[in-house]
């Protein structure tokens, strides 16, 4: 959840270290500081709120420094606070650390800490591990980088951690478990640390990403050494950036997420580049090539998702299981590991993240890993944890996401599912090769497809204003697009905090109906498809309650036009791909009655972007 920089070299750090909490403020935005070491020894600069109240309130103080840390806050133990806020420092004031996770086993730590004679000032277990390696460090005589590994192996946890301290000036210390590191190697001995590469790209583009129980021992003079919590030494590998820093700016948008909704045709476009072969014919996933076999052979599929990954995973439930023939269970990741689920040795297991950092989604792969199935990953961001302990998958190429509320990525991830779909229908002979190769074409034409979409935005517009004082709206939809129906909930609940609900089209008479009056708004996709007279049907039941229907529907079409009270239009496409496009109007309607009701869009209050917690 939070984020997490670092700096060592011969540059000021405080500007590097505040340029990168802003890149990484969608990972938490509770409070935010800094821990400098300079001629002044270590300063610690902290406050609740934005990294713009911390740039506030050190506004006229010391920031001089070339060595540094800094972090930007989601509260898991501690309320959001001054005193809770990271950088935490040791009982003498010596060292400070910087965390991202949780220790659990902070409780009994802290008492035994406490009986030694260290003191506490916050609540989190932050300063629980602080203390630690100070009591290590002193009680064994040991220098920083194995105070840090000694500290480690008492705890149990996640947790990504930087530390400095104010007695080796010039080194820092970091470790991760469970939670991202990565550190960019500049010129003339340089060192960046984040919890993602976005704030290092404007510096270098070589980067390290850590292993799980690695730590990274920084000196100014002696440069990078990386070990692991057993004392071995490692080779750092070193890999080039594919990450441009123009994607990180807002481009003229006003908000990162409407910027990220209008580039959803080139990123739906990255996603099938080099994939998708209408020339040949053909569907080539170079990522899980080594696994087709298995994906033929397989007698279910199971997927693994949270929030928005979780509804593209249950729009590739209706892929699989119509276009491969093949059984498929979409599970919420974070109730997976705790059901004790039954899980078989040909089983595929499909484990879809943006981040590829949730904690949920890697217990939950760790589980059906240890048990013997072939684990599949869908992800967003090259070098983060679910690549690396997948058997195999594939990268979605949406480029870097920076709205707290998933937009780009549940296309980017659903054009991935449907690529998979289709390549192991065509190898397993359970769709016509005219088939086939139409969906091909029609899946090509998706990204011009949402571009006509998005040029409806100015009525989308209007619609969003004249339902943006609702308190409770109802989304509706059937087969493929009842997925849809739940993610445009879930936006308009993220970022808008109108409570919303999204239900099966048929099911609103099992209860939902009850709710409707001329005051709710309700948000149908009925374009036209299998179950189009039945979405009708519904759209009347509820007009016979006086709701308000606001219809996506198809180009062209006059039935619900005529019962709706307002009609967005998107292009004719197989139902199959109806997903694609049906969503952004979705995204859009809530933008922007977000936006209308004052609310931090890309920001959104209790949440944050990577959920690298339980």
């Amino acid at each position: 959840m939070c984020g997490i920089v670092g700096y060592v070299g011969d540059k000021d750090a405080y500007p590097l270290l505040i340029n990168g909490l802003k890149r990484l403020e969608y990972r938490g935005y509770d409070s935010a500081g800094v821990a400098l070491i300079g001629s002044q020894g270590l300063r610690i600069h902290k406050c609740q709120g934005k990294v713009s109240d911390l740039e506030a309130h050190m506004r006229d103080v010391d920031r001089s420094g070339n060595v540094g840390i800094g972090h930007t806050r989601w509260a898991t133990h501690g309320a959001p606070n001054d005193v809770n806020a990271h950088p935490h420092v040791s009982t003498s004031g010596d060292l400070a650390l910087i965390h991202n996770g949780i220790i659990e086993n902070y409780a009994p730590l802290k008492e035994e800490l406490r009986s030694r004679g260290h003191t506490f000032r916050s609540e989190t277990d932050t300063e629980v591990l602080v203390n630690l390696i100070e009591d290590i460090q002193r009680s064994e005589e040991v220098d920083l980088p194995e105070a840090v590994r000694l500290a480690l192996e008492n705890v149990v946890g996640a947790y990504a951690i930087a530390v400095i301290d104010r007695k080796s000036p010039g080194m820092l210390v970091a470790a991760r478990k469970s939670s991202p590191l990565v550190i960019g190697i500049g010129e003339h001995g340089e060192h960046y640390l984040a919890s993602d590469a976005t704030p290092i790209v404007e510096h270098t583009k070589n980067v390290v990403y850590m292993e799980d129980g690695e730590i990274a021992i920084i000196d100014r003079t002696k440069g990078l050494k990386i070990r692991n919590v057993k004392n071995q030494e490692k080779t750092p590998f070193i890999q080039a950036l594919e990450m441009h820093l123009e994607t990180l700016e807002k481009g003229g948008y006003d908000h990162f997420m409407l910027k990220e909704i209008h580039e959803q045709p080139r990123s739906i476009r990255d996603s099938m580049r080099g994939r998708l072969n209408l020339a040949q014919g053909e569907v080539v996933l170079g990522g899980i090539k080594d696994y087709e076999q298995k994906f033929v052979n397989a007698k279910r599929i199971l997927i693994l998702g949270c929030g928005t990954s979780w509804h593209a995973g249950l729009v590739g439930e209706y892929l699989f299981e119509e276009l491969a023939r093949i059984p498929v269970e979409v599970e919420y990741a974070s109730e997976f590991r705790y059901r004790n689920p039954i899980i078989h040795e040909d089983d595929i297991v499909i484990a879809i993240s943006q981040s590829g950092e949730t904690a949920d989604t890697l217990a939950a792969i760790e589980l059906a890993k240890g048990r013997g199935a072939t684990i599949i990953g869908i992800c967003n961001v090259v070098g983060s944890s679910i690549p690396r302990v997948t058997h195999a998958g594939s990268y979605t190429h949406a480029g870097p996401e920076i709205g707290v509320a998933s937009t780009k990525a549940f296309t980017a991830q659903v054009t991935v599912l449907t690529l998979m779909a289709l390549m192991v229908g065509h190898k397993k002979g359970t769709i016509s090769g005219s088939r086939f190769h139409r969906l091909l074409n029609e899946l090509d034409a998706i990204p011009s497809k949402v571009e006509q979409v998005l040029k409806n935005e100015a009525q989308i517009k209007y619609i969003a204003d004249i339902y943006k004082n609702a308190t409770n709206a109802l989304y509706l939809g059937r087969g493929y697009t009842f997925p849809v129906a739940l993610e445009g909930a879930l936006k308009l609940k993220e970022i808008s905090y109108i409570h919303a609900e999204g239900y099966p089209a048929a099911e609103m008479k099992h209860g939902p109906i009850a709710l409707i009056d001329e005051e709710m708004p309700v948000f149908v996709i009925a374009t036209k498809g299998a179950s189009y007279e039945k979405v009708v049907s519904n759209i009347q039941e509820v007009k016979a309650r006086k709701g308000k229907v606001i219809a996506i529907v198809t180009e062209g079409d006059t039935v619900v036009k005529g019962l709706a009270d307002h009609a967005i239009a998107i292009p004719e496409t197989p139902d199959a791909l109806v997903p694609l496009l049906s969503v952004v109007p979705m995204q859009l309607i809530s933008y922007h009655i977000a936006v209308m009701l004052g609310r931090n869009v890309d920001q959104p209050r209790n949440l944050a972007k990577s959920v690298t917690v339980e």
